[in-house]
């Protein structure tokens, strides 16, 4: 059976991707694998009572998402009309996801853009544009939600 890796991060963005790795499965007859992947934050110090707090954070943030996760899982079990799977794992997102695509054979992964500037993408890093250049199959790319225009003030005269 064909496998869509669907990693999400609860964003916005989120539920734009599961749509469409949802119809994606869909049209594949395939398995839809949500992926959420918990990142550690960046350490820049070597003081051990910091690494106990951040462990702490990390097992807090490993709860949290499990439990959103759960949640879309039961929700598209009842709904998909295709299996679905949830995944959760800890570490750097790329790596993760495409130790995941591995792991799960994916056929394809779809995952979100933010929509960040080249600048953000350039200090931060791009997930999407990571996968994309390392990914051992397709991936599809979900643009950012549009967001509404807002009207520009008319002025009087």
């Amino acid at each position: 059976m064909k496998t869509i890796l669907a990693p999400i991060d609860f964003s916005n963005a989120s539920n734009a991707v599961i749509k469409v790795a949802l119809a994606l499965a869909r049209a594949h007859s395939a398995r839809l694998s949500l992926l959420h992947v918990v990142q550690p934050p960046v350490l820049i110090s070597e003081y051990g009572a910091i690494m106990t707090n951040i462990q702490e954070i990390v097992a807090i943030s490993e709860r949290t998402s499990a439990k959103e996760l759960a949640k879309r899982e039961r929700s598209l079990k009842r709904s998909a009309g295709v299996p679905v799977e949830a995944l959760q794992t800890t570490g750097a997102p790329v790596a993760s996801i495409i130790e995941q695509a591995k792991q799960t054979k994916a056929d394809y992964i779809v995952v979100g853009s933010h929509g960040h500037s080249a600048l953000y993408d350039l200090f931060a890093g791009s997930t999407a544009s990571g996968l994309i250049r390392r990914a051992p199959c397709p991936v599809v790319v979900v643009p950012p939600p549009a967001t509404p225009k807002k009207k520009k003030a008319s002025r009087v005269r």
